[in-house]
This record gives C-alpha cells, structure tokens and sequence, in this order.
C-alpha cells in the first residue's frame, strides 16, 4: 500500500501539469512558440499520468483487498478503479501520442501504419471495448458512454491513417486538434469521475460530473474546426470592375 501511495502522488503531480499546462496551447496562439512548447509540456504530463493510472488501476483489479469505503461493492470497484481506469490510462496516453505524431509525420502519413501506433491504437479499442462489456454486464451506462467515445475516436483515427487519398499540406491540423483536446477530454473525464470522486463520492454516478469535459471538449473541436477551415479557404477575388469602352465614336 505504501508503494500505491507513492503512485498515486505521482500520479496527481502528472496529472496537475498537464491538467494546468492543456489550457496553454488551447489559447496562445497555434504554431507558436508557447504553443508548442506548453503542448509538449501538456502530453508528457498527461501521458505519465495515464501510465501511472494503469499501475493504479492494476493495483485495484489484483491488489490488497482496500478500497474507497464508500464504495462497498466489489464488482462496481473493479469496474469505475479498475477497467475503466485502465482503459481512460490507455485512451489519454493514445490521444497526445497520436496527436504528436500526426503533426511530426504530417507530411507522411502511410508511418503512422507502422506497429509502433498501431499497437497502442488496438490496446485503446481492446480496453474501450472490455469496459463497454465490463459496463454493459453491471448494468452501467456511464461505463458504456465512456467506452463509445474512445471506439468512435479510434476509427476516425484509423480512417484518416489508412485512407488513400494523399494529404493535403494542411489535413493533418484538424486529427492534431481532436486528438489533443481529446486527450483533455479523457484526462479531465477521469479526474472528475475516478478522482475527485473519493472526496465527494455521493456525486460518483453524477451525469454532470461525466458529462462537463465532453461537452466543453467537442465545443473546442468545433470551433477550432471552423477557425481551420476558414483559414484554409481561399479568399473569392474581388470582381473586376468593368472598363470604359475606348471604341471611336463613328462619323456621320
């Protein structure tokens, strides 16, 4: 129990820098130099956090027989600490590695077919898949939402990798948008369902506590998607204004 203490003190430190650091790239301005900087410092955090969830999450599923006090159901434990916590650890992580490399092989895209993704990819839809099954046995929504979301993400991942058509110079801006703004979806998503639920557990099956990093999320990616697309449609010419006609005036 000592060493999961130590874990999860890492883990919230993780957690913090990159929950803080997120909202810096969001509004400085793109392609910047704090954009990229602070976006960097955001996935490192948030990917340590997620890897430190999964040793949580373990120590949860085969660990000593301790748990939330509020939470006296063992299967309902394993499910919100265990599954899910494995699964939001795999997602976060899946999301700022995707989100990077899609900008580093922006102008490559067949490498991102390579095993070194595409395996993490299949553990996010393994883990997104058992966490629907492990949700849907217990009769738990929340769990299945949860899991949906990291599936659909996935396969629009896996539609933009494999897809035949060459990338324009910019495509890759809108997939590095989603997967990072996912990644605050899903890193927020577990802080306020799996950890801030030990302090005010009675919110723990709160619908607005799960909802709110979703709705604010797909808001982002929304309007992000507009800005994008506005700056990467070609202004109309303005129309020529028409000439005086220079024919000579016939003699009578």
């Amino acid at each position: 129990m000592h060493l999961f203490e130590i874990i999860v003190v890492l883990h919230v430190i993780a957690g913090t820098t990159g929950l803080i650091a997120f909202w810096v790239p969001i509004l400085t301005k793109k392609g910047a130099k704090n954009h990229r900087r602070w976006g960097r410092i955001c996935c490192y955090g948030f990917m340590a956090a997620g890897a430190l969830a999964i040793a949580m999450a373990m120590f949860s599923l085969y660990g000593p027989e301790e748990r939330i006090p509020s939470v006296t159901d063992r299967v309902l434990f394993d499910g919100l600490f265990g599954w899910m916590m494995l699964y939001l650890g795999l997602l976060t992580i899946g999301f700022a590695d995707y989100g990077l490399a899609v900008v580093k092989h922006s102008r490559k895209r067949e490498a991102l077919r390579a095993p070194r993704y595409q395996l993490l990819i299949a553990a996010v839809l393994i883990s997104a898949a058992y966490c629907f099954y492990y949700g849907f046995g217990i009769g738990e929504l929340l769990m299945m939402a949860v899991a949906l979301l990291g599936l659909a993400a996935m396969i629009i991942q896996q539609l933009y990798i494999w897809r035949k058509e060459a990338p324009t110079p910019q495509s890759y801006v809108g997939e590095h948008f989603r997967a990072l703004i996912g990644m605050g979806i899903s890193a927020y998503t577990a802080f306020m369902s799996v950890g801030l639920i030990r302090y005010i557990p009675e919110h723990v099956f709160n619908p607005l506590v799960w909802a709110l990093p979703s709705a604010v999320g797909v808001a982002l990616i929304i309007g992000f998607s507009l800005q994008a697309k506005r700056k990467t449609t070609p202004k109309s010419s303005k129309a020529a204004k028409p000439q005086p006609s220079k024919t000579r005036p016939t003699s009578a």
